[in-house]
């Protein structure tokens, strides 16, 4: 029989070191005729990310040597940082950014220049001309005190330096050649829009390693084009959202036919280089993922009869898109609720599918998994928003009766972005402890149309607001989650929502801000060049709208926070540098809140290094359960916890009462 203990309490297999260390993160698979190759980030290797190559009958083994870690800083996001070409391996190296060129089992060896300042100059999103002689991908330079983007050809043994072939725009991305070689495709755009707000597709005749005849065909300041790809037979096709959602379309005249005339998905926010969401079969049939009513799926579509078949596989998450083909052999990423990522292989003329790696494999008991459960909710103004519920889920425990389970409310980052329903060992570690979970996908998100990903513009810091806690509240009404016991997390853009609930609500009996964003000025001209003018869009133009930035600031309003917060910061991180985090330590010391910081040595924007994710879930459960006045089932490594009024045996000698939005 499960034993009765208070939620929270739940002893747990999965640990803090099981989500660090079970396994690694698999992505960007690139499929050649000779074997499929992936990329892997292993935590416990430093963070590093190796190219690995495999196939069905094998296996895998690693191409990437020690000394190396194939990463890309450009957009600091990175993204599209190897290729393949008969069986020759071209990656952008972490350390110092430049490309290398690798044969099967020799040493990488540089095919860039090296840089006076270390990584100043980088490279990603390549693609070589067919006879193997010439790379075409994105550059971008860090120049004195400025940042350039321009796409540049190179010759593929280093012979040369690289040459600019397009240039002026903002930004550039998805540089693509025609079969024959004759003709680039590829899509820029200019600040303040991101990519999915609107692009350009322009095409050009390739000469050896120049361009000529730079011609736009598509796309426009309120048009988002999104991979540009041809067909077998040479036909330019594309994703486009000038219906409202993301369809695939087909060049033809000076226009495009729409191969998807339906409200769903074929497209998703760019955040960074390398995604797929199709790819041709060699009949001419399309693999295509795609998002719609909030659920993902793979097809193959029939362009000319416009039939679209909804492949019968076991995955619920296709997120971030990887879809490759060659010939009948289609290669993706794929997960679901209690399977985590895999890189699969499907044969069409075979008929076999096979799984060439799976991200995490550890020794659980399926019934400790939480299933996510797809809610819809109200929310201000008569709008409806999404999330997952992932209810406490422990065969070995049952809670008090009449007691409901604390909630911790997540909110993805971004903002433009989605959760996804996979396994997530992260939300396992604590809905297998007692801890209900909500994933919301709150105005603003993506995978269900432009104008709910629009819902932000203007209204960060209030919708995804409003949204988290009417989900919160939605669970509560439900009889799902104590009220009382509401908490909040989140990462980057997560990580702001989250300090605005916790600034402009009493609804979170406490919070965790993963390298969050407080003051939103300094951001005006403090970050990375790819986000620099976003926050025009979600909060108004800089500095026009000065007032209003400072005004969704929460740091200008920490004065009415009344919850304790626990502050986690990687110190390299050059996204949301580590003064933001020190703005908030300093107005919750000067408040005497209860607060914890935990600053970690070599980390960017997001944690890569085993020790440090172990360290940051375990000090975020320990945070928890000091705040609400529980003892964990499991011990963890105690962290400080300044200002935390204890009572006797140490826990704070009050807990918050219920809570509502101000």
């Amino acid at each position: 029989m499960a034993e009765v203990a208070p939620y929270g309490t739940w002893r747990s297999p999965i640990t803090a070191a099981m989500v660090a260390t079970a396994g690694v993160s698999v992505y960007e698979p690139w499929i050649a005729p000779d074997a499929v190759y992936w990329l892997e980030l292993r935590p416990a290797d430093e963070g590093r990310n190796v190219i690995v190559r495999g196939d069905p009958y094998g296996s895998p083994a690693d191409i990437t040597p020690q000394g190396f870690d194939v990463r890309t800083r450009v957009h600091e996001y990175g993204g599209g940082s190897y290729l393949v070409h008969d069986a020759t391996v071209f990656f952008s190296n972490f350390e110092d950014q430049r490309l290398y060129r690798q044969e099967l089992a020799a040493a990488p060896v540089p095919i860039t220049p090296e840089t006076a300042e270390r990584a100043a100059i980088r490279y990603a999103d390549g693609r070589v001309t067919p006879d193997g002689r010439w790379i075409f991908c994105v550059r971008e330079r860090h120049e004195a005190g400025a940042v350039v983007n321009e796409l540049v050809s190179l010759p593929t043994d280093g012979s040369a330096d690289p040459v600019v072939v397009d240039h002026g725009a903002d930004f550039f991305a998805f540089p693509r050649l025609s079969p024959d070689g004759a003709t680039l495709a590829w899509i820029r755009w200019d600040q303040p829009r991101m990519p999915w707000d609107g692009t350009e597709l322009w095409l050009a005749d390739v000469d050896g390693g120049e361009l000529r005849g730079h011609r736009r065909v598509a796309g426009g300041p309120r048009e988002s084009i999104f991979q540009p790809g041809w067909s077998p037979d040479g036909v330019l096709h594309f994703v486009s959202d000038r219906t409202g959602w993301w369809n695939l379309f087909r060049r033809e005249g000076d226009d495009g036919r729409n191969l998807t005339p339906r409200e769903a998905e074929f497209g998703v926010p760019m955040w960074e280089f390398g995604y797929s969401t199709y790819a041709f079969l060699s009949d001419g049939r399309i693999a295509c993922t795609f998002r719609a009513g909030g659920v993902h799926h793979l097809g193959v579509l029939d362009p000319t009869t416009g039939e679209l078949l909804d492949l019968d596989l076991p995955y619920s998450s296709f997120d971030p898109p990887y879809v490759r083909a060659l010939g009948t052999q289609v290669v993706f990423v794929g997960a679901g609720p209690a399977a985590s990522s895999q890189v699969v292989s499907v044969d069409f003329t075979s008929r076999s599918v096979d799984v060439l790696r799976v991200s995490k494999e550890v020794d659980v008991d399926p019934a400790m998994f939480s299933m996510p459960e797809p809610i819809e909710f109200p929310s201000e103004g008569g709008r409806t928003a999404f999330a997952y519920f992932y209810p406490p889920t422990n065969p070995a425990y049952e809670g008090p009766h009449g007691e409901r389970p604390p909630l911790i409310v997540e909110s993805h980052g971004g903002p433009t972005g989605e959760f996804t329903p996979e396994l997530s060992l992260e939300t396992q570690f604590f809905t297998s402890r007692g801890f209900g979970v909500v994933s919301v996908n709150y105005g603003g998100s993506s995978g269900f149309g432009r104008d709910y990903r629009e819902r932000l513009y203007g209204q960060w810091g209030v919708v995804d607001l409003q949204d988290c806690v009417n989900a919160a509240r939605f669970l509560a009404d439900r009889g799902d989650a104590d009220p009382s016991r509401f908490l909040i997390r989140g990462g980057s853009a997560g990580g702001y929502t989250t300090i605005c609930a916790l600034v402009w609500t009493d609804v979170f009996a406490a919070g965790a801000s993963y390298y969050g964003l407080a003051d939103l000025e300094p951001f005006a001209t403090s970050t990375h060049k790819f986000e620099l003018r976003y926050t025009d869009n979600l909060v108004g133009p800089w500095p026009q709208a000065r007032e209003k930035w400072r005004e969704r600031s929460p740091i200008h309003s920490f004065g009415d926070v009344s919850c304790p917060v626990i502050v986690l910061q990687g110190l390299e991180d050059e996204i949301v540098p580590p003064e933001q985090a020190e703005l908030m330590v300093g107005a919750l010391r000067d408040k005497g809140l209860p607060y914890a910081y935990l600053a970690f040595e070599g980390e960017q924007h997001g944690f890569r290094k085993a020790e440090h994710i172990v360290r940051s879930l375990e000090a975020e459960l320990y945070f928890y359960s000091r705040v609400l006045g529980f003892e964990l089932g499991d011990p963890v490594e105690p962290i400080e916890i300044s200002n935390l009024e204890q009572g006797p045996g140490g826990p704070p000698a009050t807990v918050p009462d219920a809570r509502n939005q101000r």
